[in-house]
C-alpha cells in the first residue's frame, strides 16, 4: 500500500502545472525577501522573475498576488511589485507579541520534559554550526525554531497559531539584525544557552528573565539608537 502515494502525488502535479509553477515563484520570491536578497524598496518585475524561475508570467502574477496578501509586497500594475520595508510599527507589534507569548510559555515549560530539553539542545547546536559557517539565514531559522519549540511545549494551540503568524516577520527581522550587528551572533547563542540552562535547572523565573532581556535587546538593536 505505501507505494501508491508517489503516483497519486505525481498525477496531481501533472494535472495542475500552473499551481506548481506559481508555488515555485512564490517560494523563490518569499525566500529572497526573507533572506534579504530582495531588500525593502526593491522593485520586482514579472519578466525578471519569470526568467529567474523558468516559468511564464501567469504563475508569477499568481505568486505576487499571494505575497501581497501576506504583506510582503505591494503590486503596481504594469510596473511590478515593490518589496515593502519593515515598518517601525511592525517591529514594535512583533516584539510586543513575542514578549507576551514567549515569557508566558517559557514559564509553562517548567518543569521541562527531557524531550524538550533534547530538542532545544539540538537546535542550539544547529545554530552554532550555521553561525560558524556564516549562514545567517539558516542561523535565523534555527534561532526562530528554538523559541517556537518552547512555545509549542506549552500546549496552547491558540498561542501556537498566533506565534506561527509571526514567523516570516521574525525571519526577515532576524536576518537584517545579524547583517547589521554581526557581533550579536555570539550573544544570541549565549542567551539561548542561558535559557536552556534555566529550563534544565527548573528555574522558571530565571528563564523568563532571560527571555525578556533577550527580546528587549533585540528590540533595541532593530529599532536603532534613540528609538
Amino acid at each position: 500500500m505505501p507505494s501508491a502515494a508517489p503516483p497519486a502525488q505525481t498525477a496531481t502535479a501533472i494535472a495542475t502545472p500552473t499551481a506548481t509553477a506559481a508555488e515555485r515563484v512564490y517560494r523563490h520570491v518569499k525566500q529572497g525577501v526573507l533572506d534579504r536578497r530582495y531588500e525593502g524598496g526593491t522593485l520586482l518585475t514579472e519578466g525578471e522573475l519569470a526568467e529567474a524561475v523558468g516559468v511564464s508570467r501567469t504563475p508569477v502574477r499568481e505568486a505576487l498576488l499571494r505575497l501581497e496578501t501576506e504583506g510582503l509586497l505591494k503590486l503596481y500594475p504594469k510596473k511590478g511589485a515593490l518589496v515593502l520595508p519593515v515598518s517601525a510599527q511592525e517591529i514594535t507589534d512583533v516584539l510586543e507579541t513575542r514578549l507576551l507569548v514567549e515569557e508566558f510559555t517559557v514559564r509553562r515549560a517548567v518543569p521541562a520534559p527531557p524531550g524538550l530539553l533534547d530538542r532545544l539542545a539540538a537546535l542550539l547546536e544547529e545554530q552554532r554550526r550555521h553561525a560558524a559557517g556564516g549562514d545567517l539565514a539558516a542561523m535565523t531559522a534555527a534561532d526562530r525554531g528554538f523559541h517556537a519549540e518552547i512555545v509549542r511545549s506549552a500546549g496552547n494551540q491558540i498561542l501556537c497559531r498566533l506565534y506561527d503568524q509571526l514567523r516570516d516577520r521574525q525571519l526577515r527581522m532576524g536576518v537584517a539584525l545579524l547583517h547589521a550587528h554581526p557581533d550579536r551572533l555570539e550573544r544570541t547563542l549565549a542567551e539561548h544557552a542561558e535559557i536552556l540552562d534555566a529550563l534544565r535547572a527548573g528555574d522558571a523565573d530565571t528563564a523568563a528573565a532571560v527571555v525578556r532581556g533577550h527580546i528587549r535587546r533585540v528590540g533595541e538593536l532593530v529599532r536603532g539608537p534613540g528609538r
